[in-house]
């Protein structure tokens, strides 16, 4: 391979994108969909184009840092971001990231957005969704290998009828597709997690135990996710995505909280527990606690509470704070990429 397509590569974004002006020659081959993808898989690979995106201010705002300074210095030097909203007085609801692309969610606005290249996308109404008291909406959003295509997932319903709508956005296709209604109730306080191709959720069957279900992004058709074996005791579930890997954190109140993973997705008995948090004797509204990214050192970064983001190191099993951070309302990874948050057709030239 040419050498100057070899430092291209490993080049960050913001740089990448200033050398498209050098010559037509350049601009095509940074252009070329083969070129982003190889940029995507070295960059994915390289901690040093990974980061953090988190709300401030009450959602109002969006910010981003590297995520090495959140797990190695404990402590935040962030950028505030402009990002895409059309109304900046309403909340901005991070629901996940794939592959350097993220889906944020506002008041009657959708939008699929690359912080690295500042371009976004809005996406049409389901025409489903109609907020308003008793009814709720949940997002998840994933990547489709096979059709390389990005899907947002929408779960609406209302309450007391006890079922779920839901509805897939292709951003091949750039329409929304209705696959029925789930007939149980989604488990709220969180999105939806992307993991194996499939998004996941926790739902209730009626009086029954709270179940795993998955959404298969290329067949759309329902499963359910078998647990791991959980110890007794009162206890909440919670999912997450980690290294690829679908988690499950199970917080036994006031004692502790084991963070399990599926090594082969699909077969129960690779559910692993890989570290048993102790409690943190704080208020009830902080005790949640939600896996954000998890490093081969031990360290995992943790969203705890609505408003906190601490660094658990299993080596000592102890939590540390991050630094210069006030209010943290959400919070997800992204690695910085070439990937237009276009359709296809429309994403020709627009990196």
């Amino acid at each position: 391979m040419d050498i100057a397509v070899e430092i291209l590569l490993r080049l960050p974004v913001e740089s990448v994108l200033r050398c498209k002006s050098i010559s037509k020659s350049w601009y095509s081959l940074i252009s070329d969909p083969q070129f982003v993808k190889s940029h995507l898989a070295i960059s994915t690979t390289n901690n040093v184009h990974h980061r953090l995106i988190f709300s401030t201010a009450n959602r109002k705002k969006l910010e981003t840092c590297n995520l090495d300074d959140v797990l190695y210095d404990n402590s935040i030097n962030a950028v505030e971001l402009d990002h895409p909203s059309e109304h900046p007085s309403k909340d901005v609801w991070i629901v996940g990231s794939c592959n350097g692309l993220v889906f944020i969610a506002m008041y009657k606005a959708l939008f699929i957005w690359n912080p690295s290249t500042r371009r976004s996308n809005r996406l049409p109404p389901s025409g489903c969704c109609k907020m308003q008291l008793g009814l709720y909406v949940v997002y998840g959003f994933g990547y489709q290998e096979s059709t390389d295509d990005y899907k947002l997932v929408e779960l609406y319903g209302e309450i007391k009828d006890r079922e779920t709508l839901v509805s897939i956005y292709s951003l091949k296709s750039g329409k929304w597709k209705e696959i029925g209604v789930y007939p149980h109730v989604f488990s709220f306080f969180e999105f939806c997690k992307f993991s194996n191709g499939a998004i996941h959720w926790i739902a209730v069957k009626d009086i029954g135990p709270r179940i795993i279900v998955s959404l298969d992004l290329e067949k759309e058709t329902y499963g359910e996710v078998l647990q791991p074996v959980y110890d007794e005791g009162d206890k909440d579930l919670r999912l997450g995505s980690l290294n690829e890997w679908l988690c499950v954190l199970c917080e036994y109140r006031g004692i502790r909280t084991d963070l399990w993973v599926m090594k082969v997705y699909g077969v129960k008995d690779s559910w692993t527990k890989l570290v048993s948090m102790q409690y943190l004797n704080v208020p009830r509204r902080d005790r949640l606690l939600r896996p954000l990214c998890m490093p081969n050192d031990g360290k995992f970064l943790l969203h705890f509470g609505w408003r906190k983001l601490i660094v658990y190191d299993s080596k000592n099993n102890s939590y540390s704070k991050i630094k210069n951070l006030d209010k943290c309302f959400g919070a997800c990874t992204f690695v910085e990429s070439l990937v237009s948050p276009m359709p296809p057709a429309a994403a020709l030239g627009d990196i």
